[in-house]
């Protein structure tokens, strides 16, 4: 049986169990054992599989058939240029996020090597990401979670940015005290109401963290946190970076405005859903 064959009988066997995007799943489970990417597979389509991984297919099968994400079976997913290690220890890194990166990159073409501290940091896609993508600044990346911080840890290992970036465990913001400290705050934090938790996704409900999900009874909790220590952390002129859910544009506009930030600014997804909020402390 080549490689091609085996494929197919995956994404059937997937697809009959139900498993969304059974190809792309069944596609990715064989570029990891190749050590290859998708779409370098056509290369080794006629290629015959060995036992061994044939059996860790059948293992990796089992998984997704029980409901584990993709991205935790093959241990690793890409977000923008860096691939990262995944597991439940952490969020998930998603698609929307990743502009959320872009956001912050373009704010940081007007400062001179900006403090930037990424809250929540889970994996560390986001501060990673950042890192990675400019030429200079300082960066830091926080978490109410000792194991998401030793995730990003390794993370940042794998990239090469361990002595870049810097990982600390902290609720919040709560740990540090210093006034103007910092030119930029980011953060994808929980923002999904905690009623609508239990409606999730079982591939997200059971096996992602809810402490990276749940925002409170109207998802609203950790933003009302981080704007009022924003206001004593952020230098004149820093700026607050946020990941949102699709309803609450006008709700973070108007804390924001209320906080006394400016240049305020809602922005959308490319599915046209608000999904990210930014704003600046004035001078």
């Amino acid at each position: 049986m080549t490689w091609r064959e085996t494929i197919a009988k995956t994404e059937a066997f997937l697809e009959g169990r139900g498993v969304p995007d059974s190809r792309v799943a069944a596609e990715s489970l064989a570029a990891r054992l190749l050590k290859t990417g998708r779409g370098f597979l056509a290369g080794k389509a006629d290629a015959e599989p060995s036992e061994r991984e044939l059996e860790a297919m059948r293992r990796g099968m089992k998984r997704l058939s029980a409901g584990e994400p993709l991205q935790y079976v093959i241990g690793e997913w890409d977000f923008r240029k860096l691939t990262l290690k995944c597991d439940r220890r952490a969020l998930i890194p998603r698609p929307e996020t990743e502009e959320l990166v872009t956001l912050v990159i373009e704010d940081m073409k007007r400062r001179s090597n900006p403090f930037v501290v990424d809250v929540g940091t889970g994996t560390g896609a986001i501060i990673l990401s950042i890192a990675m993508e400019s030429a200079g600044g300082i960066f830091l990346g926080t978490d109410i979670s000792a194991d998401a911080i030793a995730l990003a840890g390794e993370n940042a290992a794998r990239c090469g940015l361990s002595g870049r970036v810097r990982f600390a465990v902290a609720d919040g913001l709560d740990e540090f005290d210093e006034p103007g400290m910092f030119d930029i705050i980011v953060s994808n934090p929980p923002y999904v109401e905690s009623a609508v938790c239990k409606t999730l996704d079982p591939r997200i409900r059971n096996w992602e963290p809810a402490v990276a999900l749940d925002g409170g009874a109207d998802g609203l909790d950790f933003y009302d946190r981080y704007l009022t220590d924003a206001l004593n952390l952020l230098k004149p002129g820093g700026s607050v970076f946020f990941e949102i859910g699709e309803n609450q544009g006008a709700a973070l506009e108007k804390m924001m405005r209320n906080c006394g930030f400016s240049d305020i600014r809602i922005g959308k997804d490319f599915s046209g859903r608000d999904r990210y909020a930014s704003a600046t402390l004035e001078t």
